[in-house]
């Protein structure tokens, strides 16, 4: 039990998503706490479906919940800040809304650690019975699952940081705020992370993971690639030290051998971007495929 009064936002930053499920499921939580005074607020970062929107509008019914529909896209970096902005309370929690709460506890596991300025709770993947079979998404996030133990984050715990679940004292974040010049997909979560580092501002982890249970398509998660790729090379200087793919390039650049994977894949690009984005995609082929085309967006700059 609490010994005071504890005030919170949970902050759900969401587009093209119907999340009316996760914000039940939290709010379930946080009624439980008897010393907790909270809100919800779901912030449309000018969602393009209109059903999905109308949908989430059942969220204003809901005691201490808000759907805010901002109406202009400015990005998730920049819809994360309007949401901190808005928010009314000590804490923010964030959560992603295309995920899902997968514990009994999950608001209790932060609260006990609000001694700390920003706490990452890390994912899973929630186990159904119709995990879609040749998924590239999928079969990445399962390749990279050994990297959210306690152990594996804590090694270097604002390298391994993500923006899809954690909590922050909200003066830390209107004072760090996410770089907005982020308006593309990807890796602003990063840049986030090497910001707290040079405040001084520790990422505490803990064991409180959100449940990953959407997989797109392997055509939409290779055009997501694209974009966090280009997003990477295009803040390359910001982000150095902190993508092993981009040391990567930097390296092979400083040898003057940056023209080999770009050459092989103008050659090979289509082939594999193909079998990526057929039924029985590899991840060695995905590694191949990202590695080409950083490399090619290297050359265009």
């Amino acid at each position: 039990m609490q010994d005071r009064q504890i005030t919170l936002s949970i902050l759900i930053p969401t587009y093209n998503q119907v999340c009316v499920e996760l914000v039940k499921s939290l709010q379930s939580q946080a009624e439980q706490e008897a010393f907790l005074t909270y809100e919800i607020l779901v912030g449309d970062d000018g969602s393009t479906d209109a059903t999905a929107v109308e949908a989430n509008e059942a969220i204003n019914a809901l005691p201490h919940c808000r759907h805010i529909v901002f109406g202009n896209n400015v990005g998730r970096a920049a819809n994360r800040n309007r949401l901190a902005q808005a928010a009314n309370y000590e804490y923010l929690l964030y959560v992603d809304s295309h995920m899902s709460v997968v514990s009994n506890d999950y608001i209790k596991r932060y609260l006990n650690c609000r001694n700390h300025d920003l706490v990452y709770g890390g994912y899973c993947i929630k186990e159904t019975t119709s995990l879609p079979k040749g998924n590239l998404r999928l079969a990445y996030e399962m390749s990279c699952i050994n990297q959210q133990s306690i152990t594996a984050r804590s090694q270097s715990p604002h390298a391994h940081f993500h923006t899809s679940n954690f909590m922050v004292r909200r003066d830390v974040m209107l004072r760090y705020p996410l770089d907005e010049r982020f308006k593309h997909y990807g890796y602003e979560d990063v840049l986030f992370g090497k910001t707290l580092k040079e405040a001084g501002i520790e990422v505490f982890h803990i064991d409180n993971p959100l449940g990953f249970h959407q997989f797109e398509s392997n055509e939409r998660f290779l055009e997501k690639t694209d974009e966090g790729l280009q997003t990477l090379w295009n803040f390359h200087e910001e982000l150095r030290g902190y993508s092993r793919l981009l040391g990567i390039i930097e390296r092979l650049q400083h040898w003057h051998l940056a023209w080999i994977p770009r050459c092989l894949f103008q050659l090979t690009g289509k082939s594999l971007r193909n079998h990526l984005t057929g039924p029985r995609p590899t991840l060695f082929a995905f590694k191949i495929y990202r590695l080409g085309k950083l490399a090619n967006y290297s050359s265009q700059h």
